[in-house]
């Protein structure tokens, strides 16, 4: 095995790392297992392709931002809002730097590439990958309000201030009013 192969391959383990960190944030509302930021960074990553389609941009680069979006809590965990008061938010280009230190030229370039792109929020694609993260967020806090959950309302609410695209606002004004079960009767 090559020295870039098992970069890879170390990478891959950390990477696996965000299948058992869940997100934190949803603790405060007594969600007992949350999501993992895996599991989040799939859906994100979803959406962001389907924003970025509507939004007349690459799906494929924006789900590729994405997916790199929080990878960096390997390293840190996933820090609730309620943090950001006691700790300086750690810089996801230092932490992507880090991780993809022993991987191959061309693989550790295009993460740490797709992280600044990402962080820099100044192409269409980032814009979508950026909004897919708070629509994300949006969904699941109606989905977990669905099932009793209280006081999602004001993660609904930041998310929908936070948006940008016309896309991405208009999805998540329909999708507050619509129940997160309508998939099912189409």
């Amino acid at each position: 095995m090559t020295d870039h192969a098992a970069g890879i391959a170390a990478f891959g383990y950390e990477l696996g790392v965000l299948k058992r960190i869940r997100r934190s944030g949803w603790w405060l509302v007594g969600v007992r297992d949350p999501e993992s930021v895996a599991e989040h960074s799939m859906r994100v990553a979803q959406l962001a392709a389907l924003l970025a389609a509507e939004e007349s941009c690459s799906p494929e680069r924006a789900a590729y931002l994405a997916l790199w979006h929080d990878s960096q809590e390997t390293r840190t965990g996933d820090l609730p809002h309620t943090a950001k008061h006691y700790l300086a938010k750690p810089d996801p280009r230092l932490i992507t730097r880090d991780q993809t230190a022993n991987l191959p030229g061309a693989a550790g370039e295009s993460v740490r590439a797709a992280v600044a792109e990402y962080e820099d929020v100044e192409t269409a694609e980032a814009r979508c990958a950026k909004d897919a993260d708070k629509l994300e967020m949006l969904l699941q806090a109606v989905e977990y309000r669905e099932i009793g959950v209280h006081r999602v309302e004001g993660w609904i609410e930041n998310a929908r201030k936070a948006l940008v695209t016309e896309t991405a606002r208009r999805v998540a004004d329909a999708a507050v009013t619509l129940s997160p079960l309508t998939w099912r009767d189409r």
